[in-house]
């Protein structure tokens, strides 16, 4: 349900529905990696492999989907996939509501923040070039791979603007896009 985060009797229902006797399951938040942990406890006492990847932004889910493979053994897949979460760095802009200290100082109602792991790292006034300043920083330590998730009524031309930014600024880097839809979070950053 937008907005609201599963419990674990839901994850379990999913696991169940699933119909596999090995599931894998990204909670892509921080506050649900207990709940996700609870749900695959009472699935493996039903007789169901179920793995937890510690993904804490949809950005290392992503990442952990991507170098999934059918065909290899749970195992060393679940160790591929959660390599590939841990290795991605994430980002996430967001609109303050209210005025608030933050690690970047103090924000006001209306400011974009841009928070890196978590954490506020960037006060801006305007989304693209907030990202783009998130961007930066990010990459300053490194990265072969930009991921963007747009938020719910992003316009397409903040992510192209985005993509420029990238490709004119930091060589070799790529940049893929993607519409999640999300209505919490106008944008969402992944470096790999």
């Amino acid at each position: 349900r937008p907005g609201e985060p599963p419990g674990s009797g839901e994850l379990v229902d999913a696991v169940r529905r699933a119909g596999a006797r090995e599931v894998v399951l990204l909670p892509n938040d921080a506050e649900l990696r207990h709940t996700a942990a609870a749900a695959a406890a009472q699935a493996r006492a039903e007789g169901v492999r179920v793995a937890v990847i510690p993904t804490r932004s949809a950005v290392q889910g992503i990442a952990a989907l991507a170098v999934h493979e059918p065909g290899r053994s749970f195992d060393e897949d679940v160790v591929a996939m959660t390599s590939a979460a841990g290795a991605t760095r994430y980002a996430e802009l967001a609109v303050a509501e209210r005025q608030s200290w933050t690690m970047a100082g103090v924000c006001q109602a209306g400011d974009v923040l841009g928070m890196i792991d978590g954490d506020v790292a960037v006060i801006g006034s305007e989304l693209a070039a907030t990202a783009e300043t998130v961007l930066d920083r990010m990459l300053a330590s490194g990265g072969e791979m930009v991921t963007l998730v747009l938020g719910a009524g992003l316009p397409d031309e903040v992510a192209e603007r985005l993509e420029r930014h990238v490709r004119e600024g930091h060589f070799a880097v790529d940049t893929v896009v993607y519409h999640g839809g999300q209505p919490t979070a106008p944008l969402i950053i992944g470096i790999e």
